[in-house]
């Protein structure tokens, strides 16, 4: 099967029940960048940490499921649809990860080693992507709240696991300058 189709060639796209849609609205716009979250968590994989690369496989699995819940404007009981489940296993992440770290005391700059930079920034495009779909939900009806809550989460877990990364690698965190 070939990858181009050109049916997307005059700036329309299909969605998952084949209504065709531009490709700058706010839905696409949504899961585009829910797609761009994903593909910069794979970049940091493998951090050289065997825990934290399972929670990023994870992690990366529930993205196609948030791109799946978003392209799909009338979903049936068996499609795949972000859930509570899937919010606390988020949340479990993220306090699996900082019971190894320092309570936070203030900000930090982005920073660190490799893989703890690689996602900051993962986390930093996550946040965009979390105001996409809220941009995209106050249009439509029927968005799936529980895949905005769950980007709000996995922007907590992408900064808690940069920082976990870093101390693993001895990077110090530095505070912002005021």
């Amino acid at each position: 099967m070939p990858i181009y189709t050109g049916r997307g060639d005059q700036g329309q796209t299909d969605l998952r029940n084949m209504e065709r849609v531009s490709k700058d609205s706010r839905r696409i716009e949504a899961y585009g960048t829910v797609d761009e979250v994903n593909a910069l968590v794979g970049v940091v994989r493998p951090t050289g940490h065997d825990d934290i690369d399972k929670h990023l496989r994870e992690i990366q699995n529930h993205l196609h499921i948030v791109q799946a819940d978003f392209a799909n404007p009338q979903p049936d009981e068996d499609d795949p649809r972000i859930t509570e489940d899937h919010v606390d296993e988020i949340e479990d992440i993220v306090d699996e990860a900082n019971e190894e770290l320092d309570p936070l005391q203030s900000f930090i700059l982005p920073s660190g080693s490799e893989p703890g930079a690689k996602l900051h920034h993962a986390r930093a495009v996550c946040r965009r992507a979390e105001r996409r779909a809220v941009s995209f939900s106050a249009e439509e009806a029927g968005v799936n709240e529980t895949a905005i809550v769950y980007l709000n989460r996995l922007s907590d877990a992408l900064f808690t696991l940069a920082r976990l990364v870093n101390k693993r690698e001895g990077v110090r965190e530095e505070n912002p300058e005021y």
